[in-house]
């Protein structure tokens, strides 16, 4: 750690300042500790021909995935009270939507709050269908009837959205890391700076995916791979039999957590601690006192008080500690003999020491459960084989434990079959946390020969959010304390509920009329109120758990936001309500033109008003 007033000896380095500056708004321009201006273009959206002379990542393809990107969506969220539980009280999110137009809906409302990421994405083995965007010539009305083909029961037809990307397309890797890096890059926005991401993958694109995160996150913020043994089954056809999944983790900046190393850390179960010698302390555990590599002035004799035996390091190795602080340990009864005081030294490690540092996690896990487990456990909660191969709740529970410690925004935008928040609902449940989840996940048809399309489910989002409420169930008949959230809401993607200027279609004096006599109203006549109100708020950067309260002021209503910091007023009102709002001195304030009636003098007056009272008033 840096001392503080300490002077410098040389004059600021200006140059490598703006450079991690810059490297800060956009690690994938930096490589190698240098910048890649044409890295940096395409990073602003002027795409460019590669260099084959530097050390880069590249695929062909790129530019597109960049365009896509940088590509605005005009998408919003739309609330599904009736799907919800407890939907006024819980800050639990579930998102039926494409996950690339969510991740950009939630850019505003979400920059740098969410606090771990999880996700466990298609792993491109072949059979995998996922979306890419390889088709940007087409215009965008054939990419819109494209993404919004539906069937007779309105469910989006797998062919719209999804393609296979089998192992004989030209461009197979090219394909996958199209899809991930827009996704990445988005996702990395909404990490807050102590936030941490994790990836399941296997094989097939863990080599790719290492690279595209160092482009995204920068290398050296790399933290480990770990390898979860995630089947215990062996395949009697393969020349080895693959019994792990790679987790990868990285963090948005790294040098958070070596300041504050001990947040990266499992709590301490006590297991091998003990207190033979009822030392006053409380339980210890025995730690050699030998480490590798030699150091001089840790090369010394020990001599065991009861045998007399004389003890030295091994070649090659040194004590832990130097002589003088062996003999303060000595002293303060932490060096034994081992178990019978006969063996050579070792130095006690007491339980509330280790408490308070935690337990580091190595990159070997073997004590989680198996996807044989998680498919059994899912099989059991829903009374039959409703998904295959969904990960177990304990892995995410894992790392959680690692990442958030007992509060903070959990994300999943490929969230299958809602893993995650049965993981952090139990957690909470467990430690008495606040932690909370927003899960993503496509309406993907269910195929009709599956026991989950024959049960009714017909999409997998569908799967997800039903077993999300009977987690909540068995959570509640186990007996969950008060306090823990034990609900989630429910918001599906949708188009915006604003008529959208299109300057592409408009050839002649004709089209300009019908585009200008069109937008005299820009709200769709088909939308509804809350779906309005939650799209305004969602671009005016609040949340999907901000407080809301209809407000009534005679025969005018409106909605108070956030405890009364901005307001909306999206039906007609006369002056005493506007007046009545300006009183209560909002922040904000955003209403539609249509609620002034064409009373032009009550709007100027209002705008004026507004004005001097200091609120930063809109309207639509």
């Amino acid at each position: 750690m840096k001392k503080k007033n300490n002077l410098e000896k040389a004059s600021p380095e200006i140059v490598r300042e703006k450079l991690e500056s810059l490297k800060k708004l956009f690690p994938e321009a930096v490589t190698e500790g240098k910048l890649d201006v044409e890295a940096l273009r395409r990073a602003i959206g002027e795409g460019i021909a590669a260099n084959d002379e530097r050390y880069t990542l590249n695929w062909a393809g790129k530019n597109e995935a960049f365009k896509a990107l940088q590509t605005p969506t005009l998408a919003t969220l739309a609330p599904c009270l009736e799907e919800s539980v407890d939907f006024d009280k819980t800050g639990n999110v579930f998102i039926e939507g494409e996950n690339l137009e969510v991740l950009k809906v939630l850019q505003k409302a979400y920059y740098g709050k969410i606090k771990m990421i999880y996700i466990d994405p298609p792993y491109n083995t072949g059979s995998d269908s996922f979306i890419y965007p390889d088709r940007f010539q087409e215009s965008k009305e054939e990419y819109l009837k494209r993404i919004e083909e539906k069937d007779e029961a309105g469910y989006l037809l797998k062919e719209g959205l999804f393609r296979k990307n089998s192992k004989e397309n030209g461009h197979y890797h090219s394909n996958w890391l199209s899809m991930m890096y827009p996704r990445l890059f988005l996702a990395r926005n909404l990490l807050r700076d102590d936030g941490v991401i994790f990836i399941s993958i296997d094989d097939n694109e863990v080599h790719n995916l290492r690279l595209l995160l160092n482009e995204v996150f920068g290398e050296e913020n790399f933290v480990a791979s770990i390898i979860w043994h995630s089947t215990k089954s062996v395949t009697n056809t393969a020349l080895v039999s693959v019994a792990h999944t790679y987790n990868l983790v990285y963090m948005k900046n790294k040098s958070h957590f070596i300041e504050n190393r001990t947040q990266f850390r499992l709590s301490e179960s006590g297991e091998g601690f003990s207190n033979p010698d009822n030392d006053p302390r409380g339980p210890w555990k025995a730690d050699p006192f030998q480490v590798g590599g030699w150091r001089p002035n840790q090369q010394y004799k020990i001599t065991n008080p009861t045998t007399g035996k004389i003890y030295k390091p091994n070649p090659g190795c040194s004590w832990k500690n130097d002589y003088n602080k062996f003999l303060e340990l000595s002293q303060d009864n932490r060096i034994i003999f081992g178990a019978t005081g006969e063996a050579g030294p070792q130095r006690k490690r007491f339980l509330y020491e280790a408490e308070e540092r935690g337990k580091v996690v190595t990159t070997l896990w073997d004590n989680i459960n198996t996807t044989t487990n998680a498919t059994r456990y899912l099989k059991e909660l829903f009374g039959k084989n409703i998904f295959d191969n969904p990960k177990p709740a304990d892995l995410i529970t894992r790392f959680a434990q690692l990442s958030t410690l007992k509060n903070g925004m959990v994300l999943d935008f490929f969230a299958g079959s809602a893993t995650t928040a049965q993981a952090i609902m139990e957690l909470n449940k467990e430690d008495d946390g606040n932690r909370q989840y927003i899960c993503v996940q496509l309406p993907e048809k269910t195929e009709e020969d599956t026991e989950a399309f024959k049960a009714g489910y017909k999409t997998i989002a569908e799967i997800g959010k039903e077993r999300i409420r009977r987690v909540i169930k068995k959570i509640k008949t186990e007996g969950a304390k008060p306090g823990v959230d034990l609900g989630f809401k429910v918001y599906k993607l949708k188009n915006s509920n604003f008529k959208i200027w299109r300057g592409d279609v408009v050839d002649t004096t004709e089209d300009l009329e019908k585009q200008m006599d069109m937008l005299k109203d820009p709200v769709k006549p088909e939308a509804q109120e809350q779906n309005l109100l939650w799209e305004l708020l969602l671009k005016s950067g609040y949340d999907l758990n901000t407080k809301i309260t209809e407000q009534k002021i005679g025969k005018c209503r409106f909605y108070s936001v956030a405890g009364g910091e901005m307001a909306v007023i999206l039906s007609k009102a006369d002056e005493k309500c506007l007046q009545e709002i300006i009183n209560r001195k909002p922040q904000k304030v955003i209403c539609l033109d249509s609620v002034f009636e064409n009373n032009d003098q009550l709007k100027t007056n209002t705008v004026l008003q507004m004005k001097d009272a200091g609120i930063e008033f809109r309207t639509i």
